[in-house]
């Protein structure tokens, strides 16, 4: 009686193991050893730059991430009209506002980088709120922007941050705002929540799925940034630069088939802005190249391209 019990307590333990050391599929931890190369480009990358820096990246398929001072504040620049844009279509989804309702430009609102709203003839030219928007992103228009904040309302802004937890992203002037900016109303995030909002967003979270297409849609005009700048020019790219003095910043999602991931890249206190760029395209680039073999790969790592037969 004494050995079977001993028995039976040995099959129990035995049991109560094999789930665990099979919880590791050879792919995950392949996966894993990816994602700590990546880490450690990343961490190369930030130790030969002169300046601060924030990354958050996440695969919005399977939940993997990694992160590098991603609580750090940031001064945002142009990047914050991401949160402009989703107050934008979550309002006209509300029925607030149409984003083919039309507005008539004013002289008084035209501030510096604005490249197209300086161009049109004011009390005479007419645009819908989608144009602004378009205006906003693709060559981030700051009159465009401008009339954008007073049209949904800065609070309401910040309302809608509030609600998904978002407590250090926020909207605290407009652009161009020299006086706001010295009182230290500075616009703001973490590379962290930047992600939380795009994040929500793409999982349908803020907006019905109409309204997600075409803000992402929107978001996919900018092609002169970081985030893009050295990956393939046929891939979709949904993000937000922005710059300023010792700045550089660049948060946006990247569909790659199968492995969409957000990537988040905040610089501050640069000695040198190109730098600062150049950091932001490396690691973009070395996300890429890892999502894209992911997503082309077996659970092997066997990675098959287009004309490629199997040997």
């Amino acid at each position: 009686m004494k050995h079977f019990i001993c028995f039976m307590l040995f099959l129990a333990t035995a049991f109560s193991q094999t789930p665990s050391a099979a919880s590791a599929s050879p792919s995950s931890e392949k996966r894993q050893v990816l994602w700590q190369k990546l880490e450690s480009t990343i961490r190369d990358v930030d130790s030969h730059l002169d300046g601060v820096m924030g990354v958050a990246i996440e695969d919005l398929t399977t939940g993997d991430h990694f992160f590098l001072h991603e609580n750090e504040v940031f001064a945002q620049a142009s990047s914050i009209k991401i949160t402009v844009l989703a107050q934008l279509y979550q309002q006209a989804q509300q029925g607030k506002l149409k984003l083919t309702d039309l507005y008539t430009v004013q002289a008084s609102d035209l501030v510096p980088d604005s490249d197209i709203m300086g161009g049109l003839t004011p009390g005479v030219t007419r645009i819908t709120l989608r144009d602004l928007a378009t205006m906003m992103v693709a060559v981030s228009d700051n009159s465009a922007t401008n009339v954008l904040i007073d049209r949904v309302g800065m609070d309401n802004v910040n309302s809608m941050l509030d609600s998904l937890g978002l407590s250090h992203t926020r909207l605290r002037r407009k652009m161009m705002d020299l006086k706001a900016a010295a009182e230290g109303r500075e616009n703001i995030s973490t590379p962290s929540e930047m992600m939380t909002l795009l994040e929500a967003i793409h999982h349908g979270k803020v907006l019905n799925k109409e309204s997600t297409a075409d803000f992402f849609k929107v978001l996919s005009t900018n092609k002169s940034s970081w985030i893009p700048r050295d990956l393939p020019a046929d891939l979709k790219i949904a993000n937000k630069p922005g710059s300023l003095e010792a700045v550089r910043n660049d948060s946006g999602i990247v569909f790659v088939e199968g492995h969409p991931y957000v990537i988040c890249v905040m610089t501050s206190f640069l000695r040198n802005e190109r730098d600062g760029e150049d950091a932001i395209s490396k690691i973009s680039l070395a996300a890429w190249r890892m999502f894209d073999r992911l997503s082309r790969a077996s659970e092997y790592g066997r990675v098959v391209s287009p004309g490629n037969g199997a040997r």
